[in-house]
């Protein structure tokens, strides 16, 4: 996660100083509102028992992904330190599976 830079409010520009997050659920999982997401959006149609909503739920995890890797290129090319958090932690969404 990154922590919110300053912007100058006169120009709109922000400050280069981003650093990774690296504790709380960011110590887990790369992306814990993701996984969050991507658990509610799974079980709610279990909880519900509505069997066609995981048709939905079906469509929405591959486009999640693919939304997933594309920001991790993004914040790699933006935040200099994110390298080294990923390595530091593997896993994406789930712990000890991706």
């Amino acid at each position: 996660m990154l922590r919110r830079s300053r912007t100058d409010s006169a120009t709109g520009e922000e400050a280069q100083d981003r650093r990774m997050i690296s504790t709380g659920p960011f110590a887990v999982v790369r992306h814990p509102m993701h996984a969050g997401t991507l658990l509610y959006l799974g079980a709610m149609p279990v909880a519900l028992g509505s069997w066609w909503g995981l048709v939905v739920f079906a469509v929405i995890l591959p486009l999640s992904l693919v939304r997933l890797f594309y920001e991790e290129k993004l914040v790699r090319a933006k935040v200099s330190d994110y390298a080294d958090y990923a390595q530091k932690v593997e896993y994406r969404l789930l712990p000890h599976v991706w």
